[in-house]
């Protein structure tokens, strides 16, 4: 073995290493980002099942602020509309209800990211967890589902940067 050889192929070897490990970092960070999602979302869901049937197709609007650090989400929302068997009413003001966030987003380089959100909602009459599985379309429109255990709800969710 010839000694001279040994140390050339090493410091090449710990080259391209190097070199490779810059290359991934770069796709990471400038290529494939993790999505900017944080600022004002508005989400809307529909209940498309239900173990209360008053709640069915019922439509919800809320104002969502969401802030990331790394992959960790935290926020907070408030019911601003609501459209159900009851009939058709805007929240405003002290009239809104109030929820916090928690969730992460899933960076999916071969496919679309995923965010997952759980809120727990101080509603009328008593406080609410729902869980959101939304897909992240774009930096402005995220699409996905919901579980509540409100009456065992599940359905729809859209989620945009402007007002529905």
């Amino acid at each position: 073995m010839n000694f001279d050889s040994f140390w050339a192929d090493l410091i090449v070897t710990l080259l391209g290493g190097l070199l490779l490990t810059f290359l991934f970092f770069m796709a990471r960070e400038k290529l494939l980002p993790i999505p900017n999602i944080t600022g004002r979302w508005y989400m809307e869901i529909v209940t498309v099942n239900t173990s209360y049937n008053p709640y069915k197709n019922m439509v919800l609007r809320y104002v969502v602020m969401i802030w990331r650090e790394g992959n960790l989400l935290k926020g907070s929302a408030e019911k601003i509309y609501e459209n159900s068997s009851t009939g058709e009413r805007e929240y405003i003001g002290e009239n809104r209800t109030r929820a916090t966030i928690e969730g992460y987003i899933e960076k999916n380089y071969l496919g679309k990211d995923k965010v997952y959100l759980h809120t727990v909602e101080n509603g009328h009459g008593r406080e609410s967890t729902n869980f959101y599985n939304l897909l992240v379309k774009s930096e402005v429109e995220m699409i996905g589902t919901f579980n509540s255990m409100v009456a065992d709800q599940d359905g729809t969710v859209t989620c945009q940067r402007k007002s529905f």
